[in-house]
Order: C-alpha cells, then sequence, then structure tokens
C-alpha cells in the first residue's frame, strides 16, 4: 500500500520506511518555531531543563509578531525574553523589528521553510507552510521547549481527506474562498486530527500566496496539517529562496485515505463566514444588508501582495466609506516595501486607508484595529469567535481580500462587482 504525502514526510523524518494512521512516532525537526506570545513560556520551560544550547541554532526561528511593535509594558517584557534568549543562544533567524513580518508570510518568504520539511512551530497557523509541501503544525509552548532541546518531537500519524476542487474559478474568487467554502460545508471539527490534502484543477491553478491562503486555515477545520504537493510553481518560488537542499514529494497512486471529497467550484461565489464561527458561510448573493464599520485587510491569511494587489485593484480611485475605517497591514517588510514600489500603498492611502507595520496586531485583538460593543469588522483574517476582535458583543465577517475592499468602498458587506 502507498503512502499519503503526509506519511511520506512523517516516516522519512522518523527514520521509518512506511507508517500508517494512528502509530506513535519519534521525528526529527527541520525547524521549530514561536513568536512573542508562545515562545516567552517555552523559553521558561527549557531553562527549566538545564540546557546548555538549543539543538540548532539556525533551526530554531523566533519572530516577534504579535504584539509588535510593543503596545504596551507586558508586550515589551514578552518581546525583551525572546531578544534575551536569542542573543545568549545565538539563534541565527530572529527577526526584530524593521526585519520582521507576520511569521507565517516571513518564513516561506526567507525560504525558511520548504518541500518535505517537518516543522513545529508554537501557533497555531504553523499549517502555512503545508502550501509549499511540508508537514507543519502548530504545538504547544511545552512541546516547543522540549524541540528547542532535542531538535524531535512525537507525533500521531494522522489519517488524511483528500480535498478536489474541480473547475476554474471565477473573478475575485480566491483560496480563501475555497478554504471558507470547505469550512463550511465540513465544518470546524470536520477534519479533527487529520490531515487535508488539497488537490485538483483550481488548485493547480491557484499562486503560491493562494495555496498558503488555503493551507493557513486548515486548523479552522481541526485539521493537524494541510498541504499540497510542490509543482512547477513551488518550485519556482522555493529555487530562489532556499538555503538548503530539500525534498519534493507527492502522494503514492494507490495511498489510502480517510475520504476523498470533490467540489465543482466553477460556479462558486466570494465568500463570506458569519459570526462567529468560520463554518458558518454564505456566498456573497446571499449576504443581504449588513453594514459595517471597520474593515482589516492583512494577517497571516491574506497579507501577502496578491492580497494588496486585489485590494488596490478596487480601491483606487475611490475613497473608504466616510462612515468607516479601514486598516491595511503587510505581512513583511518586503512585502510593505513591494506594495510602496508598485504603488498600492498610495492607493489605499488615497483611499483614506491606514497602512500599519507588520503586525498581527487585530487579528487576535491585540491592537491596531480593538472593536467596541456593537461594532462590525469584515476581516480577512482566519478566525471570527466571540471577542477575536475586541468586545465580546462585536461581530467580525470573514472574507477574501476583493469582497473586504468592495465593503471598505461601501461601508457594507459587498460584492467587488459591485464597485467594479
Amino acid at each position: 500500500m502507498g503512502m499519503t504525502i503526509t506519511e511520506k514526510i512523517l516516516a522519512r523524518h522518523a527514520g521509518l520506511d512506511n507508517v500508517e494512521p494512528g502509530q506513535l512516532i519519534n521525528a526529527k525537526l527541520d525547524v521549530v518555531l514561536g513568536n512573542d506570545i508562545t515562545a516567552p513560556v517555552a523559553i521558561r520551560e527549557f531553562e527549566k531543563l538545564g540546557m546548555d544550547q538549543v539543538f540548532d541554532k539556525k533551526r530554531v526561528v523566533l519572530v516577534p509578531d504579535h504584539f509588535i511593535p510593543n503596545k504596551d509594558i507586558q508586550s515589551a517584557e514578552q518581546a525583551l525574553a525572546m531578544r534575551t534568549f536569542a542573543k545568549k543562544h545565538g539563534i541565527v533567524n530572529y527577526f526584530e523589528v524593521g526585519r520582521m513580518g507576520i511569521e507565517h508570510c516571513l518564513l516561506p518568504e526567507a525560504g525558511l521553510v520548504l518541500p518535505g520539511d517537518l516543522i513545529i512551530g508554537a501557533d497555531s497557523h504553523t499549517c502555512t507552510y503545508g502550501a509549499l509541501g511540508a508537514f507543519a503544525t502548530g504545538v504547544g509552548s511545552t512541546d516547543m521547549a522540549a524541540a528547542m532541546a532535542t531538535g524531535e518531537a512525537w507525533f500521531k500519524v494522522p489519517e488524511t481527506i483528500k480535498f478536489v476542487y474541480h473547475g476554474k474559478l471565477k473573478p475575485w474568487v480566491g483560496g480563501k474562498d475555497l478554504i471558507l467554502h470547505t469550512i463550511g460545508d465540513i465544518g470546524v471539527d470536520g477534519a479533527r486530527y487529520m490531515a487535508m490534502e488539497f488537490t485538483g484543477e483550481a488548485i493547480d491553478d491557484l499562486s503560491v500566496e493562494g495555496r498558503l491562503t488555503m493551507a493557513n486555515m486548515a486548523i479552522e477545520a481541526g485539521g493537524k496539517n494541510g498541504i499540497i504537493a510542490p509543482d512547477h510553481k513551488t518550485l519556482d518560488y522555493v529555487k530562489k529562496r532556499a538555503k538548503r537542499d530539500y525534498q519534493v514529494l507527492a502522494s503514492d497512486p494507490d495511498a489510502k485515505y480517510a475520504k476523498v471529497i470533490e467540489y465543482d467550484v466553477s460556479e462558486l461565489e466570494p465568500v463570506v463566514s458569519f459570526p462567529h464561527l468560520p463554518e458558518n458561510t454564505r456566498p456573497i448573493s446571499e449576504v443581504g444588508n449588513i453594514t459595517i464599520d471597520q474593515v482589516v485587510i492583512g494577517s497571516c491569511t491574506n497579507g501577502r501582495i496578491e492580497d494588496l494587489r486585489v485590494a488596490a485593484k478596487l480601491l483606487k480611485g475611490h475613497k473608504v466609506h466616510n462612515e468607516i475605517r479601514a486598516i491595511v497591514i503587510p505581512g513583511t517588510q518586503e512585502i510593505y516595501r513591494q506594495a510602496m514600489t508598485e504603488g498600492l500603498v498610495d492607493i489605499f492611502i488615497e483611499a483614506e486607508a491606514v497602512v500599519s507595520t507588520p503586525t498581527c496586531g487585530p487579528c487576535l485583538g491585540g491592537y491596531m484595529g480593538i472593536l467596541a460593543k456593537g461594532e462590525r469588522c469584515v476581516s480577512t483574517t482566519n478566525r471570527n469567535f466571540v471577542g477575536r476582535m475586541g468586545h465580546p458583543e462585536s461581530e467580525v465577517y470573514l472574507s477574501g481580500p476583493a469582497v473586504a475592499a468592495a465593503s471598505a468602498v461601501l461601508g457594507r458587506i459587498a460584492s467587488p462587482e459591485e464597485v467594479l
């Protein structure tokens, strides 16, 4: 019996010829990631182990991004703990303010996560890197501490659901709409502790940015990981960034799947997720007249240059509605600079949107866009739980950048076709 791409990666890193779902393994890691919320806890646990050094100074990656630049004394102390640890242990890939970005935008851009890798991160959206053909998953801070010490972690090999997306996507429909449509179908626990393997011609047509968006939200379906086998687009993206060798793997034709789910997405509209769960989805034509107070375009889900280009295309020549506010957050410094070079930042500012330095900020209700009681926000982020972006009686509606930008112009949840 053949193996899925997820099973192959786990087997190789465990030094085994094959593995099967349910098997417990210990595997060597390529990257261990932490941020300014989770790493300080891991650092305290690491120090309890009495270790003199991390397993590999190049493979431990520390990215302050959630409350960066620091918003208060507590967040400054969190960042200081990371900074001090990085200096003490000579962490090569520590990214200070000015060099940093939102971690899941930054690591692919910097060539730190590659096809065939086994990656854990103390952040649930570490699953993003599966878009490059890696096994990547989120863990707790104590697991991160042990991994920094040993370079290893244990796993239960997950079953795999194969998702096949048939058809050519309509204009304004992208990776965010595909993953929201999927979560709306199977639910937020529909892939609990399972690998979500994304395939089909619609996936082939997606850019790497669109695939990163899809893999990013595997966790919102309960997935252990999301993964897409590398193709020429993946390799074009990776070759100019990679600083070490990597393995290109794919599922065997006779690989066993827990189930195969197929969609014809040729007629799929832009999708909006209503409060207070990502699974609460509706096509844009069924949204109705919902006025809003804020729009956020950014995050590890949709803060890449392609997302900003889509938003700028819709905002160009328009103003943000005078009764709302719009916040645009590029995912990394490099994306920010590219947006400036392409004139996108000028378009956003001319439209009277706020453009921020890279930060997770409003996505987790950190800062840079907290909602008051009763306010509504259309956001390109990944979660819309109660109180996620502020007051427990505020509301977050998830969408792709096209719907978000159109909504910023019209002051209500809107289709991009209403603007262009």
